[in-house]
């Protein structure tokens, strides 16, 4: 009987993969590119905007009929696989993708973990990669990159916004001055927790009277925020993965902790988190680098796009992922060719606006995004900083 059941696993697995090979092959006359996304796991609310936006990017070009390369004009492929929110999930995944799905160029996951996981698998492959969802510290940290091309934020500015959201409000002399950190213990949680966050906080005056940190999985924050209470800060600064920054909000609550003032990076960027805590939500800050109003072309059209197709919130994330597959589409196109080497060339010489500004790389394969203080306010983000591009008031103190 064991033997017979373990033939039938072999059978139904080889059956599963030999669907799986024919569903990814690509016929003649495809262009093949591929992601490796975070579709379920903590990060699966970053992943389904990202795969939205690539998906767009990749039907409009189909639309208009595809792109010519060697000699003729062939349609678009994009094959996306689950990293399922684990590193090596995204390296594995990029490793098939590159030599099972045979694609010619890649677009990239979420955060640095994931992302620069399968970067260096498409770097030693020598296949072009192009990403939003990377902070550029954490993606330059990693080395001196060739194929592999990075459309985000700078740590240290989107760091500071706050601070100086605060400042040009007059919002710090309405604090006692007093901050806690809290932050996990992943590449992005340590660099902006450990080191960026206390060197501002201090250039600002404020005195930094805790500095927590916590392991990506961790679930409950009692310890840490009854320490923040009783030495008690005026300001929260949270970095965290969404589960976690819905977790510490609920706990804050049941505790009865209010800060004056609360951020949390990352994990308050998804509209899942205003969904998950309702009113909990309300006044709390997150680093932002798009927004519909933007002055960019296509910026409000593509908010409005996802809004209908999928009757969600629009996020910031369908903005990156789609320059970024745009800046890809485009370099193929310019290449005419399916050249890995000759993609990458047409990818340096990108000078474009897209709906998150104009794209042209630095020497260091990165492209910086401006930087604004969202706040949530009744399920949605508002800026609150700068005050050129305002479209709400800052509400103070959190509720």
């Amino acid at each position: 009987m064991k033997t017979i059941r373990a033939h039938l696993v072999r059978t139904v697995a080889a059956a599963l993969a030999l669907g799986a090979l024919g569903t990814a092959a690509a016929s003649a006359d495809e262009i093949v590119i591929g992601a490796s996304l975070p579709l379920s796991g903590p990060l699966a609310g970053f992943g389904s905007f990202q795969k939205w936006g690539y998906e767009r990017a990749v039907n409009e070009v189909n639309k208009a009929g595809g792109i010519a390369v060697d000699g003729g004009k062939k349609t678009v492929k994009l094959i996306i696989r689950d990293d399922k929110t684990d590193p090596n999930a995204a390296a594995s995944n990029t490793e098939t993708l590159l030599s099972r799905d045979h694609v010619v160029a890649m677009l990239g996951s979420c955060t640095p973990a994931l992302v620069n996981a399968g970067a260096l698998v498409a770097e030693r492959a020598k296949k072009p990669l192009v990403t939003g969802c990377d902070p550029l510290e954490p993606f330059l940290g990693v080395r001196n990159w060739t194929y592999v091309w990075d459309i985000f934020f700078s740590v240290p500015e989107l760091a500071a916004a706050q601070f100086k959201a605060m400042a040009e409000l007059g919002i710090i002399d309405k604090t006692n001055r007093k901050i806690a950190l809290w932050h996990d213990n992943g590449p992005d949680g340590q660099a902006v927790g450990q080191h960026i966050w206390p060197e501002v906080a201090k250039s600002f005056g404020f005195e930094v009277v805790q500095n927590a940190e916590f392991p990506v999985d961790n679930s409950q924050f009692t310890s840490i925020i009854a320490e923040a209470k009783s030495k008690g800060a005026d300001i929260v600064l949270v970095d965290a993965i969404t589960p976690q920054a819905i977790a510490i909000r609920k706990q804050m609550a049941a505790s009865g902790y209010t800060p004056k003032v609360l951020n949390m990076e990352k994990g308050a960027e998804p509209v899942q988190f205003a969904e998950a805590l309702g009113k909990l939500s309300d006044g709390v800050l997150v680093g932002g680098y798009w927004d519909p109003t933007f002055p960019y072309p296509g910026a409000a059209d593509l908010s409005k796009a996802f809004e209908s197709e999928t009757k969600l919130t629009s996020s910031q994330h369908i903005a990156d992922s789609y320059a970024a597959a745009q800046v890809l589409l485009d370099a193929i196109a310019a290449a005419g060719s399916t050249d890995a080497a000759k993609i990458n060339a047409a990818i340096a010489r990108t000078d474009k606006t897209t709906v998150v500004g104009p794209i042209k790389f630095a020497d260091n394969h990165t492209a910086k995004l401006p930087i604004v203080a969202l706040q949530w306010q009744g399920g949605k983000t508002v800026i609150v900083w700068p005050k050129a591009a305002k479209t709400g008031d800052f509400l103070f103190p959190l509720p």
